[in-house]
């Protein structure tokens, strides 16, 4: 089968890799396609997984291009992890929002409204050439903000574009290992949006052992959510949050941090990459090397103006692992051989929240097998979570609009509707400051 990994040239991509290398099964990757516009990026990440293959017999091949049509054709699976500006376009939308005291987070609030708006005429590109070049694909979309991007591709190559999130992953190990249960074992009843998700329920052998971690504070202290938010806001609310939630919850302190610190996390993160690519660049460096050392430090600041907003501390050395990369590899085993699988993913809701319409892409359990992904049924949300989730959407719809027209007005009205942002003279503000510093944008009149 054959894999193409479109921002081939991305940090992350031997984890998707080293996870390939584990898999010895019939019916498994033995062509890897990294896609990227910056070749340097890619031949970096080539030297990073070749080091990986060493030794590994049967080693998924791996070739390279900048010829996006090259790159779908003939594609079984496509694993989307674009960045449509970079990191210094994250780094962007963090400071222009910051100076309007607002967040700018990638996928929450005026950043994420920023970042969508340069990605989704990107993306819905993409899923045009998918449809013409690849029919037969399946697109596993990890880009973000994951929900929206997935839905906009999704209105042109419907079920066939997934949208993959490790957070609800991680989380529900969380709760799992918390409970003393095997997280293998364990089904968790989350549902929302891509990182607006609630877990309400773990059932282990068919009972809800839930409640008896929110009946405990030291149980609850003892998970990173825990700690996050507070075990007296955790059971007001009845459910662990997605930690995205901090963002909402605790918004005033959240931007504070964020306006206090050195760095915003997309200054941090190319700073960081920056130096990782021109080291790895280096034909006699340790590329596996290099790369690992920066993973590790990645991960580990990952969220740290919120932890210490919190006084949560750092994070725990098992929630260092990423998770990702082992979500896209279950769901293309599952896809691939029919190895039914329940997952959580960003699907058509197709009645799953009944507060929503048909075609909104949610974040649910699912179903997985050859024939793709079945959101599962679901209880609906509470009124406070519906509420928050209906506001959001209706944000990431305007989004799609206005990429779609390209109206500026639409995108004013998707920033001044989003629960973070709290003045259409902000609003108006964030257009004129994005617009000022993203050519990605300049389609907005």
């Amino acid at each position: 089968m054959k894999l193409t990994i479109l921002g081939g040239g991305g940090f992350r991509v031997p984890l998707v890799y080293g996870a390939l290398l584990g898999d010895r099964a019939e019916g498994r990757v033995t062509r890897v396609v990294l896609h990227d516009l910056d070749d340097g990026r890619l031949r970096a990440i080539a030297r990073v997984l070749a080091d990986q293959a060493a030794g590994v017999p049967d080693a998924p091949a791996v070739t390279t291009t900048t010829d996006l049509d090259e790159a779908l054709r003939g594609a079984d699976f496509v694993f989307s992890a674009i960045r449509v500006g970079g990191l210094r376009g994250r780094a962007d939308d963090e400071r222009v929002a910051l100076a309007e005291g607002v967040l700018g987070q990638e996928t929450v609030g005026a950043g994420g409204i920023a970042y969508g708006l340069r990605t989704v005429p990107v993306a819905v590109d993409i899923a045009r050439r998918v449809a013409r070049l690849a029919p037969d694909a399946w697109v596993i979309n990890f880009t973000n903000p994951a929900g929206l991007v997935t839905e906009a591709m999704s209105r042109h190559l419907g079920d066939r574009v997934i949208g993959i999130c490790d957070s609800p992953v991680g989380l529900g190990r969380r709760i799992a290992r918390a409970l003393g249960a095997d997280p293998r074992e364990a089904f968790v009843d989350y549902a929302g949006l891509n990182h607006l998700g609630w877990v309400r329920g773990l059932r282990v052998d068919g009972r809800d052992v839930l409640p008896r971690l929110l009946a405990d504070p030291g149980l609850l202290g003892s998970v990173e959510e825990g700690r996050l938010f507070g075990a007296d806001w955790l059971r007001s609310l009845g459910a662990i949050p997605n930690e995205y939630l901090h963002y909402y919850y605790f918004n005033r302190e959240t931007v504070r941090a964020y306006q206090r610190a050195e760095r915003t996390r997309g200054a941090f993160l190319h700073d960081q990459q920056t130096r990782f690519y021109e080291r790895a660049g280096d034909p006699g460096a340790p590329a596996l090397e290099l790369w690992n050392r920066t993973r590790a430090e990645r991960e580990a600041t990952y969220m740290a103006e919120n932890r210490e907003t919190a006084g949560a501390g750092e994070r725990d050395e098992e929630d260092l692992s990423g998770g990702y990369e082992k979500v896209a590899l279950a769901l293309m085993r599952a896809v691939a051989r029919d190895e039914r699988t329940t997952l959580i993913l960003n699907v058509r809701n197709r009645g799953t929240l009944t507060a929503l319409d048909p075609e909104a892409v949610v974040e649910v359990p699912c179903l997985v097998d050859a024939n793709g992904a079945h959101p599962l049924a679901a209880d609906p949300l509470p009124g406070h979570a519906t509420g928050l989730v209906l506001a959001v959407k209706a944000v990431e719809r305007e989004v799609l609009a206005a990429a779609e027209s390209g109206s500026r007005a639409t995108a004013v009205k998707a920033f001044a509707l989003h629960p973070l942002v709290d003045s259409v003279h902000v609003a108006r503000r964030l257009v004129e400051g994005y617009t000022a510093v993203h050519p990605g944008l300049a389609y907005l009149t």
